[in-house]
């Protein structure tokens, strides 16, 4: 059976989440290790709700919300693999992808940290702009209106009836009056993710990436901007530079992932939103999910 590890990106945390896997090795070190990076109490922020609305103790803040999740999801894989586990590929969407470059040992934890707080930086400052989720559509009117409005972009291309749009308020405000859909939601974010609005810093980011060694990887790695298994070092640097103003790709991903026989997809995070997009966009391949100290295993 293929094997692929996935690892979700922000949307997936939740409070608690951090309790579930603090008893595992190495855990507690972790957390402390990036909340000195970082400067605050991460655990704390992942455990409780702000007090008085309190965006800097916020775990829905994205200056938080990156780092949390890739904490939580680097100590479940590396406890899945010192129990024996370990996939043939595997694949991140957004932030995930940098989960899925350390599981691959392509990125250090420690440069992991390092490059998280830089692009949660780089995001919350982000120009201004938004996101919308659009659920149950035609993809055929749906891309001739994207063709169509100005400052307006598919950011995440979950799967065949569920997208993520970016852009400015005007041109998710058009395209919502025009659409069919079954919900269009607008999202809680500070910026148009994964859209050429991001380009300022995404050129920072690729500025700042330079300074990171990338090493070989013990597996191949799907990208967001680049659906294709790749084992090229350099090639996967590129690829991460190009995620922040392209769309993540996951609908082609999963398809991608679906080619090899008996697939077994295991998400690893708190959350099964990538499980959830696999069952209703794949057929005949097994999901399974790893979010606990009491679940390494599957």
């Amino acid at each position: 059976m293929t094997v692929t590890w996935v690892f979700p990106g922000q949307g997936s945390q939740k409070i608690g989440m951090a309790n579930k896997v603090i008893n595992l090795p190495n855990a507690k070190d972790r957390f402390n290790y990036a909340s000195k990076v970082f400067g605050k109490n991460l655990f704390k922020i992942c455990e409780q709700c702000p007090e008085n609305n309190n965006l800097d103790d916020d775990i829905n803040n994205t200056k938080n919300t990156q780092i949390c999740l890739f904490l939580v999801e680097s100590i479940l894989l590396d406890s899945l693999k010192e129990n024996g586990f370990e996939p043939n590929f595997t694949a991140g969407h957004s932030l995930g992808e940098i989960t899925s470059l350390y599981c691959a040992g392509v990125i250090s934890f420690e440069d992991c940290v390092s490059l998280i707080k830089e692009r949660s930086k780089l995001m919350a400052d982000a120009p201004q702009g938004s996101m919308a989720a659009l659920i149950g559509f035609d993809r055929k009117q749906l891309e001739f209106l994207v063709e169509e409005i100005d400052e307006l972009v598919i950011a995440n291309d979950n799967s065949d009836s569920q997208v993520v749009l970016s852009g400015s308020e005007k041109a998710l405000d058009n395209i919502s009056q025009r659409i069919t859909c079954k919900r269009f939601i607008k999202l809680n974010v500070s910026g148009a993710f994964h859209s050429p609005f991001m380009k300022e810093p995404s050129i920072k980011f690729s500025k700042y990436l330079d300074s990171i060694e990338f090493r070989h990887p013990n597996f191949p790695v799907i990208s967001n901007s680049n659906p294709s298994l790749c084992i090229d070092p350099d090639q996967l640097k590129v690829r991460l530079k190009n995620q922040m103003c392209n769309g993540v790709r996951w609908r082609e991903t999963m398809n991608l992932m679906v080619e090899n026989n008996n697939l077994h997809i295991v998400e690893i995070g708190p959350s099964n939103v990538l499980g959830g997009l696999g069952k209703r966009h794949l057929k005949e391949v097994k999901i399974s999910q790893v979010s606990s100290s009491d679940q390494i295993n599957y």
